[in-house]
């Protein structure tokens, strides 16, 4: 049986879907090897040509928006660079950070041989902003790294603009780096939330885009949970997982 991915919204213009972790958007020179890609997945799935209009890393699940002609994906990706999306994450990071803040801290944007070209490979640091909430926070009695007990959180993350890793390398800044991510992560903890709750993935989702429909200029609010390893883990430490998918149209 083919797999399915779950749509969240779909039109003769646009489509949503709630993206895996593991899933690449498209084709990339992050894994030459890899088969499956949600573009394809999605394209078969419907039965006609889609266009991506942002991308999720491979580790990251959720909300995923697509066009359905290029000119809508271009339209939909002019928001996205003008910053008029807005997108809400969950992360479980490492340690106890602030209630809230703000992370500003320059990026620089490294060369993607499949999607960066020309100046958009520039490397020169380019202003990024992470505005952050601790939703829930654990201590767990356990030596995981030099410390008696370990500490965790969980974070809603609103980029307020769009760099490459932009989270993953903001909370690694701000030195609560996300659990499950083995680029800019920490090992130990990692491996502690693969053996004690059975969680092998990034724990970062998109719960949340907020857009202008490129056609009639509605505004869509669509929502989705976290789901499989993430819904459980987030079981295990007790902390509530209260959202619902939702699709709001503003009249």
């Amino acid at each position: 049986m083919p797999e399915l991915l779950s749509i969240l919204y779909r039109d003769e213009h646009i489509v949503v879907i709630d993206k895996p972790s593991g899933m690449l958007v498209h084709r990339s020179d992050i894994d030459r090897h890899e088969t499956r890609f949600a573009i394809q997945i999605l394209r078969d799935q419907i039965g006609q040509r889609v266009w991506a209009a942002h991308r999720l890393d491979r580790g990251t699940s959720g909300v995923l928006l697509f066009g359905l002609s290029s000119e809508i994906a271009a339209a939909l990706g002019r928001q996205f660079a003008a910053g008029t999306v807005k997108k809400r994450y969950w992360a479980v990071v490492r340690g106890h950070p602030p209630a809230s803040g703000t992370i500003d801290h320059p990026l620089s944007r490294p060369r993607d041989p499949y999607f960066f070209r020309g100046e958009q490979s520039s490397k020169e640091a380019q202003p990024a902003l992470t505005h952050f909430r601790k939703l829930a926070e654990i201590e767990l009695p356990v030596a995981v790294d030099r410390y008696p007990t370990s500490r965790y959180a969980l974070l809603e993350l609103e980029p307020l603009t769009g760099r490459r890793h932009q989270l993953r390398r903001h909370l690694k800044h701000i030195a609560h780096p996300i659990i499950g991510d083995a680029t800019y992560g920490k090992g130990r903890h990692n491996r502690f939330f693969a053996e004690q709750f059975d969680c092998h993935r990034m724990l970062l989702a998109c719960t949340e885009l907020r857009f202008d429909h490129p056609q009639s200029g509605q505004r869509l609010q669509i929502k989705v949970p976290v789901s499989g390893e993430f819904a459980a883990t987030l079981a295990r430490l007790d902390w509530m997982n209260p959202l619902q998918s939702s699709v709001l149209i503003a009249t």
